[in-house]
């Protein structure tokens, strides 16, 4: 039974296959109202959050999930990460408000091709701690962008929410983990500034 904690606890749906390995993962931060905690906080945390999403990870593509063990270091490691995978998935959100920076972390994690018995070719995560969760997170958002499904997974535009959601709607348009949530706030935001500034303009 598929169980990704760090998403359900934002009341999200998860992505489709091994891509929600991805959305965990971004969504393992600390938001909501009230703020949820930072599930790689520690390296107790991290290991409890990772051993839970493996097991779904295996569940959602049917292959045998890796051992992988986590120091503080790697917790650290797992974390900054972690960052520059929202920095980059960010930019799938239409109207993102600021390009990426340099993701030098995404650039340097190792993964081996190996090929089956009926003669299918699996990427599969190397290295350890940090790195061989990193890299199997990036061959599972490799796979999703040659499916065309990676552009489907964004960030929240609110930039007091930033949960990592699945876009489900037909052409691809939504930018809010949750319209009546944090669009709606977002909206009423928007409409007092803009009575704010009618009223200073009246005066003037």
């Amino acid at each position: 039974m598929m169980s990704w904690t760090a998403t359900v606890r934002y009341d999200l749906e998860p992505a489709p296959g091994g891509l929600a390995l991805v959305q965990d993962l971004l969504n393992t931060l600390s938001a909501g109202r009230p703020r949820e905690a930072d599930l790689l906080e520690n390296a107790e945390d991290a290991r409890a959050w990772l051993d839970q999403a493996l097991r779904s990870w295996s569940d959602a593509t049917h292959r045998p999930a890796p051992a992988i063990d986590l120091t503080a270091e790697d917790a650290q490691g797992l974390r900054d990460f972690r960052h520059d995978l929202n920095r980059l998935v960010g930019t799938q959100t239409p109207d993102a408000s600021s390009e990426p920076g340099p993701v030098a972390s995404l650039m340097t994690l190792p993964t081996a091709l190996r090929l089956d018995e009926q003669g299918h070719i699996h990427a599969e995560p190397r290295g350890t701690g940090w790195r061989q969760v990193a890299s199997l997170a990036l061959i599972e958002a490799y796979q999703a962008q040659c499916t065309d499904t990676l552009r489907r997974l964004k960030t929240c535009r609110n930039p007091r929410c930033a949960t990592a959601f699945y876009d489900r709607s037909r052409n691809n348009s939504g930018v809010w983990h949750d319209v009546r949530v944090c669009g709606n706030a977002a909206n009423l935001r928007n409409y007092r500034a803009r009575k704010r500034a009618g009223a200073g303009a009246d005066q003037a």
